[in-house]
């Protein structure tokens, strides 16, 4: 049992278990990637051939590190013959394998998210339709949600429910855009993001010998973070694990906070339905942070009641209460964090990187930006615009996808006329209407003389087969260079790294550094050296899949002696020293958007809990009593998550600083909701040159119907009553206030848009 040493006594009986289906429920903090590595070296200590092994995470950084713990106790080499990686990597391997059962090339190209927002955007214009209604990004949401849930075009099409919400929200053609998207996307040899686990369903559904292939192949299952899978991850981990159920999922239902990605808590709380013989191992011992956090967390979870019961504990010191901070504005929010972490800094002698402040929402970052840089507090914010998104590095991978895969139309269409080759839109609309007619690629055009447009000769003709000629001399080195060999190769002859060199401006040098940051960063990964195979050359076609897979979780910036800026969603799984949960007011957080059901608002709750659990010393709350919102100054009450939480654990503010009287919520919650006397000011701060000052919405009695004027009033499902259509219901919200529009459905008079400051709709209780 040498493998299971260091563990605690429920650690070791989890990484012992051998055959069977297990659930391992694993409390914030509680050690359990330590548990999966020790299983997965125990497996093979035993006996069971790595190769054997399927073990899956949710970022490529999770995988190296597990893969590397495991290195340590096993050896590397038995280590890398381990499949382990993210769902999309390690499906997007077996996919490029067994290509030819799905029609699709093994040099497929994977679209991310801009690259299909692009071809949506094609395909709603060449529809003649507006995309003020259809918005690529909006249609480009709907489709990844068919798709998670293996909801195919035809699938689509043929839903009643599906094509009704479509009616109802004013787009009924998203099912044949869907369907134009998908055949756009096996034309260009692509799949997006979603297609990875879409196909790999539909190659185990259609071909049984490949699922009794890939069932005896992983003897053995394990999945981390299953409370995040969807349901296309769900059914596939069903369909492998079916044979031999020795499946293993490793996971914390407290913690499931992406449904709006698909994810679906329950798979985690029906596990034990799906495999009645399956034995389940809690976790419950944090070592992350103190007495106070631990318990404080556990006061507010205890409130949901679709969970998994477990009593997380910590031998840690009982630490300090968590002060709640009342600010009267959200710059003088953003300015008490900011002295704060200067206070604690130099008092704890902490660094810059040991503090986090965490929001709900992106938009709250302005506030502590601004107060940071004012106080030389260097910061970085996490899920801002990524490395590989920069546009001078999306040119350069756009030629690389080409090379690897010619009728990848959105590379193609990037990069044919950059540097600049006299290639203009007129040509490229004729190139995509000669494509459009014959259904294929505009590579194809290009290079079958049978399809070549008749109004496209001469001089323009002869630049677009040079440039055909010089990709097809880059893709005979694909198989024997390595990737930064034809990388480097490509930034040369193309001319891109000229038209960059020109460029002497800030921003020009800085773009010219980024791509030799990129070349770089490939020659690195070609001079990595497979134990196995150390005479193997990594290539472009295998830098362009890690590239490809890359999430938000693997950037890093190299610096990280800075305070991190980020969303909760962001920081699940990041520990810090010190953290401020900031914004906690009703409507921002929990969010306006998820009270309509007790589902939402214990999805919101947990939420809070993976915030407050990502303290290890201290955690500090906030809130503002006035935030401008909309450009319109909104005044708030607290989030009810505060009071949710065992005042033991905390340091509640005052009403008055002269005074020593505790904050009390209940009158806090009234008075922040009387309206305002005529003509009076409130005592905050005076509104921003060219913003409307607003009071309140005043709290009434039951059956009260205050007029309302804004999106704050009225949200999608609020039943409301006009004075000339009589009673209806808000199917939908759209625009910028102060023109926010609504779609409301009128039994007398049908559906309608009304422009909310002049509609003086009436909400009815």
């Amino acid at each position: 049992m040498e493998m299971l040493h260091g563990l605690n006594e429920a650690q070791r009986a989890a990484a012992g278990h051998v055959e069977g289906p297990m659930m391992v429920v694993a409390g914030a903090g509680s050690g359990k990637t330590r548990v999966l590595t020790h299983r997965i070296a125990h497996l093979i200590d035993q006996g069971v051939d790595a190769f054997s092994i399927l073990s899956l995470t949710f970022t490529n950084k999770a995988a190296r590190e597990m893969k590397e713990r495991i290195g340590r106790i096993v050896g590397d080499a038995e280590a890398r013959n381990i499949w382990m990686g993210t769902f999309h990597s390690v499906f997007a391997r077996i996919l490029r394998i067994e290509s030819d059962r799905i029609n699709y090339p093994s040099n497929f190209t994977i679209y991310d998210t801009q690259d299909s927002r692009s071809v949506i955007k094609d395909v709603i214009k060449g529809l003649g339709l507006d995309d003020k209604v259809y918005k690529p990004n909006a249609i480009h949401g709907r489709i990844s949600g068919a798709k998670n849930n293996l909801i195919s075009p035809v699938d689509y099409a043929q839903n009643p429910d599906v094509m009704g919400e479509d009616n109802q929200s004013g787009r009924p053609r998203i099912a044949e855009i869907y369907a134009r998207y998908n055949a756009r996307l096996q034309r260009s040899g692509a799949m997006d993001f979603d297609d990875l686990l879409f196909k790999t369903n539909i190659m185990l559904r259609d071909f049984p010998d490949l699922l009794h292939k890939y069932q005896q192949k992983f003897a053995f299952i394990l999945v981390d973070e299953y409370q995040d899978t969807n349901f296309a991850q769900y059914m596939i981990i069903r369909q492998l694990g079916a044979a031999r159920e020795n499946v293993c999922v490793v996971g914390d239902d407290a913690q499931s906070i992406y449904s709006f990605r698909g994810a679906n808590i329950q798979n985690i709380l029906n596990f034990q339905r799906d495999y009645p013989d399956c034995v389940v191992y809690k976790l419950e011992q944090n070592y992350r942070s103190t007495k106070t956090i631990v318990e404080a967390a556990n006061t507010v979870i205890a409130k949901n009641q679709d969970q998994i019961r477990k009593d997380v504990w910590t031998g840690n010191d009982d630490g300090d209460k968590i002060d709640v901070h009342r600010a009267l504005s959200d710059n003088d929010e953003g300015g008490f964090v900011a002295d704060a972490i200067m206070t604690t800094r130099s008092r704890e002698q902490a660094e810059h990187k040991d503090f986090a402040i965490l929001y709900r929402t992106n938009a709250q970052s302005r506030a502590f930006e601004e107060q940071l840089r004012k106080r030389n507090v260097p910061y970085r914010i996490y899920g801002g615009l990524s490395f590989y998104q920069r546009k001078e590095i999306k040119d350069l991978i756009a030629y690389f996808r080409l090379v690897a895969n010619p009728t990848d139309d959105e590379g193609f269409k990037r990069v044919v006329n950059y540097p600049a080759r006299g290639i203009g839109k007129t040509t490229m609309d004729r190139l995509t209407v000669a494509a459009a007619h014959h259904e294929c690629a505009l590579w194809e055009v290009l290079r079958d003389p049978l399809r070549k447009p008749e109004d496209l000769k001469g001089a323009v003709w002869s630049k677009l087969q040079d440039f055909a000629t010089m990709i097809e001399g880059f893709a005979t080195k694909l198989e024997t260079a390595s990737a930064f060999d034809l990388g480097h190769h490509i930034a040369q002859h193309t001319g891109l790294l000229r038209e960059l060199h020109k460029d002497k401006t800030p921003e020009g040098v800085a773009r010219y550094e980024n791509v030799e940051e990129l070349l770089a960063g490939m020659k690195e990964f070609s001079d990595q050296v497979d134990p196995v195979e150390p005479d193997a050359v990594n290539t472009m076609a295998d830098f362009l899949v890690d590239v490809a897979l890359l999430t938000d979780a693997d950037q890093d910036d190299g610096d990280d002696n800075k305070v991190s800026l980020m969303t909760i969603h962001a920081a699940k799984g990041l520990e810090y020293p010190y953290v401020y949960i900031v914004g906690l007011e009703e409507n921002l957080f929990p969010s306006q958007m998820a009270l309509n059901t007790r589902e939402e608002l214990e999805e919101e709750r947990r939420l809070f809990y993976v915030a407050l659990t990502r303290a290890e010393k201290k955690a500090t709350l906030s809130y503002a009593i006035t935030r401008y919102r909309w450009g319109q100054l909104q005044q708030n009450e607290p989030s009810r998550f505060i009071e949710e939480v065992d005042e033991r654990y905390l340091n509640l503010p005052v009403v008055d600083a002269r005074r020593s009287e505790p904050f009390n919520f209940n009158a806090a919650r009234t008075s922040f909701y009387k309206p305002m006397p005529s003509g009076g000011k409130p005592s905050s701060a005076p509104p921003r040159p060219g913003m409307k000052k607003v009071a309140a919405t005043p709290v009434t009695g039951g059956g009260a119907s205050p007029v309302a004027s804004s999106a704050g009033d009225i949200q999608a499902g609020t039943a409301v009553k006009h004075a000339r259509f009589g009673k209806g219901k808000v199917l939908k919200l759209e625009g910028e206030p102060p023109n926010v529009k609504a779609t409301v459905f009128f039994p007398s008079a049908g559906q309608k848009q009304l422009l909310l400051k002049f509609a003086k709709l009436e909400v009815i209780g």
